[in-house]
């Protein structure tokens, strides 16, 4: 083994389990933080938030009794939470825990934030909202494809990479030129994870399967009562950005008296079987990752978690 290979080996290992909603990450981090003597970090944007239990498929309580969870509860609904405040606070637990020579294991289904955590953010200039809303509201005007053409002339290489559709991206990349004045591909880049070594492992367990189980978990969330907890929500802190995310946004709809419970059900169900296509989509572009073609409470998917764990836990001693 080289000396960078036997180097890297000594680092603290932090398992971080991906895979779309309702695969069973949950399950398996339950099960190798007991194997292992690990804490759970959350890796969920809407996790961080208090009194949204329903909607969001949050540990139960009794199994964030079994072993430590860290960033679950630490925002009000009515609190910006960011990727850059997860990416500061996920970080600080995981040198907490690896302090206390425990296993961390990041888990959970919001791939910005992993993203924030493992490779860091971009540190441009602050936001402009001025020049964003000219940008947006010079649209109609000079046509859809202006904002590309635009940073083409100011900075090709960013241009290159991001789709010329891509509104958001096209807008900051926009506001980072002119506020930095030079090419937003010269600018400052990420900041990556350092002083870990991870093992990534990935939950893609059939399609039909899931999206009968994620149908099955959304009928649950509605029948337990989750018109009434967004109803509290609401009574408490107002049309928050929070209550946006799935599940909470049809329940809105209800409470508004724009569809009907089964409406926002079915409409509920679709989202959820939208959004876990989405999350493969983006995890299938994470490095590195062990692929289990199973839900984490497969006895099978457990035991191969376990053996690779062990096998990395093994080689920093070897």
């Amino acid at each position: 083994m080289s000396g960078d290979a036997i180097e890297k080996s000594a680092l603290p290992l932090v398992v971080v389990l991906l895979g779309p909603t309702g695969s069973g990450k949950t399950a398996l981090s339950l099960a190798l933080a007991q194997r292992f003597n690990g804490e759970i970090v959350s890796c969920d944007s809407v996790a961080v938030y208090r009194g949204m239990e329903l909607g969001t498929a949050k540990p139960a309580r009794e199994e964030r009794a079994l072993v430590p969870h860290h960033l679950i509860d630490v925002a009000n609904p009515d609190e910006p939470y960011t990727a850059g405040h997860y990416m500061r606070a996920a970080r600080a637990a995981l040198a907490e825990i690896a302090a206390h020579h425990r296993l961390p294991i990041v888990t959970g289904g919001t791939g910005l934030y992993l993203r924030a955590l493992t490779d860091g953010l971009f540190t441009g200039p602050e936001r402009r909202p001025d020049l964003r809303s000219r940008l947006r509201h010079s649209l109609p005007k000079r046509g859809k494809n202006w904002l590309h053409r635009l940073l083409t002339r100011l900075d090709p290489q960013s241009a290159a990479r991001i789709h010329l559709n891509d509104t958001p991206k096209l807008i900051r990349a926009i506001e980072v030129c002119l506020a930095s004045r030079r090419p937003m591909s010269q600018v400052l880049g990420r900041d990556p994870l350092t002083g870990f070594r991870l093992l990534r492992i990935g939950l893609n367990p059939p399609r039909a399967e899931l999206y009968d189980r994620l149908n099955r978990r959304c009928a649950e969330m509605f029948a337990a009562g989750l018109i009434d907890e967004t109803r509290a929500l609401l009574a408490r802190y107002g049309p928050v950005k929070a209550l946006d995310s799935l599940g909470y946004r049809q329940a809105l709809q209800v409470i508004h008296g724009e569809v009907t419970e089964p409406e926002a059900l079915a409409a509920a169900q679709q989202g959820h079987r939208n959004y876990a296509k989405r999350q493969m989509t983006w995890f299938r572009r994470e490095p590195g990752v062990y692929w289990l073609h199973a839900f984490g409470d497969d006895g099978n998917a457990v035991c191969d978690a376990i053996d690779l764990v062990q096998s990395q836990l093994s080689s920093s001693c070897s």
